[in-house]
């Protein structure tokens, strides 16, 4: 474990609280993004020559303040270092994701020309690794190197719609969209999506801006299986949330700017990421996280290899790596985001410190069986839809 891994005694912004600052991305790469017939790789084109056994090195992509760091030494990765160290295989480890649009804007001409990124792994966004996926922008990724991967993924994360038996895709990290609200100041509990709609929360109630991350809980609060929703559900949704907004009920659409207006009282309930609330919740213990009686949108963000990368399987290897339960346990102590590897609660709550142990008891990490009865993955949002449903959502928003 990292010496300090006790978000109580760390002060930092959340990773994904980060992102919600930095835009959502350039038009010109949503656009792009919905994806033609032209761009579609064929499976016998995505791979090259693989250097793995000769050169031991990987390039890997991920976004900011997403892996463990030493509190004396921030620029030390202690369970990449440690990878290093036992492999023998050099990792040059970027931030370089601060949008899932972005990003893709950025690799996408590569991709569809057939040219190689400079990548051999990366993290994104489930909704945005679907894009990936149908367009064969990916490579499937060798099981048989994976044992970890095989024995330890999560159940209820292993076959989502884009990519059933997770062949393209690995869970990095997981998390939640639900309701956080303020329980003293609200002065009851909040336990279903239509509660945020009472009249005494009339212009204290945020949602989330963006479209891929807000429209699931809210169909959820309408009772809708987000796992096959149609377009009927979707205009709906959009049809009270415009009804909200013209009555002010709904504050503002927003970033990561609900963490500040949460802390400072402006709002008393919001939508929100399970992983930014346990950190909230360290400075001020009335804020509560809930997962609806009608359920929450449980999401990931997904390590991939892309097309052409010269070192597939030293990044296989990695992967499998953050599997072990004993790694996948130091890097949940410092994350703080829903764990994809359950096997790493026992580890945590057999750690002598007192507050590393207390992680293992919290159902924002590990999901307690309750719970999971509750969280659903979404169905992504295709590439005809896209288009016109971003244009109703984004006008609603306000983007």
């Amino acid at each position: 474990m990292p010496a300090n891994p006790n978000p109580n005694q760390r002060t930092r912004i959340s990773r994904r609280g980060l992102l919600r600052t930095l835009g959502t991305g350039a038009a010109a790469a949503l656009a792009a993004g919905c994806g033609v017939p032209a761009a579609y790789v064929a499976p016998s084109d995505r791979a090259r020559s693989d250097l793995s056994a000769t050169d031991k090195r990987l390039t890997w992509a991920n976004w900011p303040l997403y892996i463990d760091t030493d509190d004396e030494d921030e620029s030390r990765r202690p369970t990449l270092d440690a990878f290093e160290k036992r492999t023998g295989i050099q990792v040059t480890y970027t931030e370089e994701i601060n949008d899932n649009d972005e990003f893709f804007g950025k690799v996408s001409p590569s991709l569809m020309n057939h040219q190689e990124t400079g990548r051999d792994l990366m993290v994104i966004s489930d909704w945005m690794c679907a894009r990936f996926v149908r367009l064969g922008w990916v490579q499937e990724m060798d099981r048989s190197r994976q044992p970890n991967v095989t024995k330890y993924l999560d159940p209820q994360l292993r076959s989502p719609a884009f990519d059933p038996g997770r062949g393209h895709t690995v869970p990095w990290q997981s998390g939640i969209t639900g309701i956080a609200y303020n329980r003293r100041k609200v002065g009851r509990e909040i336990r279903h999506v239509s509660d945020l709609w009472a009249d005494d929360l009339k212009g204290r109630v945020t949602l989330l801006s963006g479209l891929d991350e807000a429209f699931a809980l809210l169909m959820q609060g309408n009772g809708v299986d987000i796992t096959k929703w149609t377009a009927e559900d979707f205009h709906t949704m959009c049809e009270q949330v415009e009804k909200l907004v013209r009555t002010d009920h709904i504050r503002r659409f927003t970033g990561n700017d609900y963490i500040k207006d949460l802390s400072s009282g402006d709002v008393l309930a919001c939508q929100a990421y399970s992983g930014d609330v346990i950190q909230l919740q360290a400075d001020d213990p009335d804020i509560e996280f809930v997962v609806p009686e009608e359920g929450a949108e449980l999401w990931s963000e997904s390590l991939m290899i892309p097309n052409l990368a010269r070192h597939k399987a030293n990044a296989e290897k990695l992967v499998d790596y953050y599997y072990e339960p004993s790694v996948a346990a130091e890097l949940a102590a410092w994350v703080n985001y829903v764990c994809p590897v359950p096997a790493a609660q026992d580890i945590l709550a057999s750690a002598k410190d007192e507050d590393t142990a207390a992680l293992a008891e919290d159902p924002l990490i590990f999901p307690d069986s309750a719970m999971r009865k509750r969280l659903a993955i979404a169905r992504d949002i295709t590439s005809k839809e896209r288009t016109d449903f971003a244009k109703r959502w984004n006008a609603i928003a306000g983007l």
